[in-house]
């Protein structure tokens, strides 16, 4: 079972849709009980850092999810999903899951936030991008204020220039996150989500 988590923020609907136009039907859920039985754990987002955290914690799933995911369960994170994985974030002050090292923080004051529209995402080698059906100008749905940097350069998996380049996406062992939606990015989106579950469910 793939199962998309409900924590009252993000947009279950699309990433659903997404899932089951890629052959990867999910099950949405808010039940702790579906952490333990999926064989990968998809938590989307859409808004701030601290009101997810405590939205994941009311219905009992933050700690389920951390230890499920620092275990070895495959877990995917979209957007706010992807900064989740991280300890803290200038955006509030409450603890995320500290699963990988690095920071979360605010675009610069000179730049218009939130980055909104279509950027280029950049994988380490073309064989790498065209793995994940990247193509022509590789150009994905951005719509964040707040942006990763990785401690580990080997847990950056993409990049994206917006004004200086920033991680946006990070992939460590059974881990991978895009700030990117892929939801939202058109057939190149479900190539790249597709080959994403592929390889995490492998």
């Amino acid at each position: 079972m793939i199962l998309l988590v409900d924590y009252g923020m993000g947009n279950l609907r699309s990433v659903e849709k997404a899932l089951e136009a890629v052959g990867a039907p999910a099950r949405v859920s808010s039940s702790p009980e579906d952490v333990d039985r999926a064989k990968l754990i998809v938590v989307p987002g859409v808004g701030a850092f601290d009101h997810a955290v405590r939205e994941l914690k009311e219905r009992k799933l933050f700690d389920p999810i951390r230890k499920a995911a620092a275990a070895g369960k495959p877990y995917l994170g979209l957007c706010l999903g992807m900064q989740l994985l991280f300890a803290r974030s200038d955006e509030g002050t409450e603890e995320g899951w500290g699963l990988l090292r690095g920071n979360v923080q605010r675009f610069p004051h000179s730049l218009k936030t939130p980055h909104m529209g279509w950027n280029r995402v950049r994988l380490a080698t073309p064989a790498l991008e065209r793995a994940y059906g990247i193509e022509g100008d590789g150009r994905f749905y951005f719509v964040h204020s707040y942006y990763v940097t990785a401690h580990d350069a080997a847990d950056t998996f993409g990049t994206t220039d917006y004004g200086f380049d920033f991680t946006s996406a990070v992939k460590k062992g059974n881990i991978m996150a895009t700030q990117f939606h892929p939801e939202k990015s058109q057939a190149q989106g479900l190539r790249f989500l597709k080959a994403a579950v592929k390889e995490l469910t492998r």
